[in-house]
Order: C-alpha cells, then structure tokens, then sequence
C-alpha cells in the first residue's frame, strides 16, 4: 500500500540530513520533489497545489528548537497535513436513533460493492445488529448469486425478488426488514461499466424511496484520479455520505485516497484490505498518514491481534511457555491466528520501519501454508512430542505433506531453537508478555 509514494517521499526528505535548520531554499527544494511524487501517485493537481502551499507557509513560520532536527520537523509538518488532507478523524457509520438504519451503496460495476455490503454486514453482525442484505442489482445475475452466497456463509438473510424492478424490491424488502427486526438494511444497487443517465436516474429513485441515513460510494483505491471523477458524478446526483475504497491492499498509488475527501468533502468511511469477508477496517486517517510516511501502524496491528485473540488461551499459551511445555499442536493454532489477521507482508508493514526493510524482499505466504501441512502430517502424539520424530517418521511427514525431508527437519530445527529461545526468556519463572495479558482494547487519547 502507498510503497511507491512511500519510496519518494523518503527520498525527498533525506535533503535535509545534514542541516540545522529550515530555510526557504530547502523547503522549496524538497517541496518540489514532494509535488512530484504526490503527482506521481495520480492524486489531483488540485489537491496537490492545496497540499504544497499549506505545507510551504506553516514550515517558513516555525523555529526548530531544541533536539528536534530540520528533516524531523518536516516530516512532522507532511504527516500533520496528510491527516488533516483525509479527514483529520475517524468517521463513523450514522445509526438511526429509531430502526431499521438504511445503507444505501453505490458505485461503477466491479469497484466491489457486492463484496463490500457483505464485508459491513459481517461487521454489524459482530457487533450485535441484524443486518438485512437487499439485492437490487437485479441487471447482473451473478450479483444476486454473490450476495446469497456471501449471505448464507454468515447466516445472513438476503432479500431479492425474481422478476421486480429495483425500486419495487426496495419497498418490499423495508417491510420485511420491520416485519422480522432487521435493524439495518444494506441495499445493493446497480452499477455500470461507465457512468449513464438510466443508472443515475434508478440509484436517485431508490434513494428517494429509501431515505436512505447513510449513502456509501464504493470506488476501486487503485483506479486514482478515475474514482475521484467518478465519485463526484455521483455524489452530484446522490449527495453521498461517506466513501469506501476498495483494494487498497493492492498496488495502490495512493491518488484516490489523498485526493477524495478534499474533492467531495464527504468523509472516508471504510476500507477494503483483501478479500476475505472479515477484510473490511474504519479509515484512520492519521494511521494511513503515518504508513505513507514508513512510520508503521502499531495501534492497527494491535487492534487486529485482540480480535483473534482469547484472553483464557493466551494465558494458557503463557502458562505452557513458562513450563516449557509449548508444542506443535499450540505453534499450529497460533499459525491460524495469525492467518486471519491478513497477509504477512500487510501484517509486518504495520511495523514502524519494516516496510523499507521489506521493500525488495519477497515474502512468501504460502510458506506458512507448507509448514501447517507438515505439522498436519505429523501424528497427535508426534505434535506432543517431537523426540520421537525418527527417520523413518520424517520421510513420512513429508511424504505425507507433499514437501522434502529436508523441509521437514529445517522445521523441527527451528522450532528446537524457538524452544530454547523460550526457556531463555521466561528463566526464573518470568512471563514473556508481561505481568498481565492484554485485557482491555487499544484506545487513542
């Protein structure tokens, strides 16, 4: 995410490495490079002269005092007005006071909004609401079969009707949702390759017989300057609430996300960070600030372990490790848990400074899939016990899961070391995680 403007705007600041203090000449100097590459990353010219400007006059004003260096200060300043470029704060979804609260979605064909109405009402779910998922994509087949599909995996009625013009099944499907106690109703629109007069015209009667609390604009993060043409087209005929950008796991230049807000002034609500239906996070602008500046995202990576994570097991885990009695059977689960928290490289990006370490290196997820097919090749009692792993035993592992002997013994290799690795961190009885686990969520001041 973000690594190519990422890449450049290190660069940029590394100008000041050196000097002790900000001047007119080095500010303007790196501020060029800085329009280069926020240009490069296809956000609008517009944004970008905004950017630049502001940038320029808070930096020709400040003193850098005490221990605080030129390129700190700068950094600082960039990070402050990004933030502030994409919302400044987190915005959350509007819930009516009296139910059912209705989400309207809109966007082109293919910028993922079956998926994403799917993705929110798997979160509203977690949280204790009774989403009701409505169909009124009835132009593309597969766009119903998608929804009931992803409906039925999360227990989740979704309301269509064979035969019914869109705005007949939103007036039926808001019956039923009062009739069975839906309490939000997350409406499916139509999309188009391109914008057309018929689609607008369809979204704007549904929203005229929804009165909808929330109208969300799904646009595809990597589509840049694209999405922010599109998402005005629709925000004049709509006057959407909030946007959510999809794919911005993948190559993303970063132009949509740096240019949306400033051009609508509507906030950016959500975003979408792989496929998978849990793969849907509130945008935290001052959190994707700070990865577009290489300083990681901690408080995120927190925030996405505590929800895999149990407090009874994770003392469990803690007691096991004191008493060296951790074993394949507890390193499998962990590799599970760390598999839904999305993909290694996503996860080690959050890590201040690790996306620059990992910028040529290729990670390979698939590795952690080759070493639970070697631990699920091992017999209950050889995951207890890996002494008793002989030969013989090995080449049957890796018979058994499609790798090498020598794969199977790098593995028991590494996890001898990581045993002894335990023992050394939790000698004379202290716990490796502290005195308390985790037990209360992350919270920003």
């Amino acid at each position: 995410m973000f690594e190519s403007l990422q890449e450049k705007l290190e660069e940029t600041l590394k100008r000041f490495r050196g000097q002790n203090k900000l001047t007119e000449d080095n500010v303007a100097e790196a501020l060029s490079d800085v329009r280069t590459a926020l240009l490069d990353a296809d956000v609008a010219f517009t944004v970008t002269k905004s950017f630049i400007e502001t940038v320029k006059e808070k930096s020709l004003g400040i003193e850098v005092k005490g221990n605080l260096l030129p390129g700190q200060l700068m950094i600082k300043l960039i990070h402050d007005e990004l933030v502030e470029l994409m919302g400044s704060k987190k915005a959350d979804l509007v819930l009516a006071p009296q139910p059912p609260t209705i989400v309207m979605v809109a966007g082109l064909q293919g910028s993922g909004k079956t998926t994403f109405c799917a993705k929110l009402a798997y979160q509203l779910k977690k949280k204790g609401k009774q989403p009701l998922l409505v169909a009124c994509d009835i132009y593309r087949p597969a766009a119903i079969d998608q929804l009931r599909t992803l409906g039925q995996s999360m227990s989740l009625p979704v309301f269509s009707k064979e035969d019914a013009k869109p705005q007949e099944i939103a007036k039926d499907a808001m019956e039923y949702a009062r009739k069975y106690g839906r309490d939000v109703v997350i409406v499916d629109t139509a999309g188009r390759l391109t914008i057309d007069e018929e689609m607008m015209a369809e979204v704007a009667d549904l929203k005229a017989i929804l009165k909808p609390h929330e109208i969300l604009f799904v646009c595809d993060a990597m589509t840049g300057q694209d999405a922010v043409t599109t998402a005005s087209a629709f925000n004049e005929k709509l006057d959407v609430t909030g946007v959510v950008l999809t794919k911005l796991d993948g190559d993303t230049r970063g132009g949509a996300a740096l240019s949306i807000r400033h051009v609508l002034g509507k906030p950016i609500k959500y975003v979408g960070v792989g496929e998978k239906i849990d793969a849907l996070e509130a945008f935290h602008p001052e959190r994707i600030a700070s990865r577009i500046l290489g300083m990681g995202d901690v408080i995120s990576l927190v925030e996405r372990a505590q929800e895999q994570i149990d407090e009874k097991e994770a003392e469990r885990l803690e007691e096991k490790i004191r008493k060296n009695q951790f074993t394949f059977e507890d390193f499998l689960g962990q590799m599970k848990m760390i598999k839904k928290m999305g993909s290694l490289r996503d996860l080690l990006g959050m890590i201040p400074g690790m996306d620059k370490q990992l910028r040529n290196v290729q990670i390979d997820d698939k590795a952690m899939g080759r070493v639970e097919a070697i631990i699920l090749s091992m017999t209950t009692e050889e995951r207890r016990n890996p002494r008793i792993l002989n030969g013989s035993r090995r080449r049957r592992i890796a018979l058994g899961s499609g790798t090498s002997t020598q794969d199977v013994n790098r593995l028991i290799k590494q996890f001898e070391d990581m045993q002894k690795m335990m023992r050394t961190m939790t000698k004379g009885g202290k716990p490796m995680f502290g005195n308390q686990p985790l037990r209360q969520p992350l919270r920003r001041n």
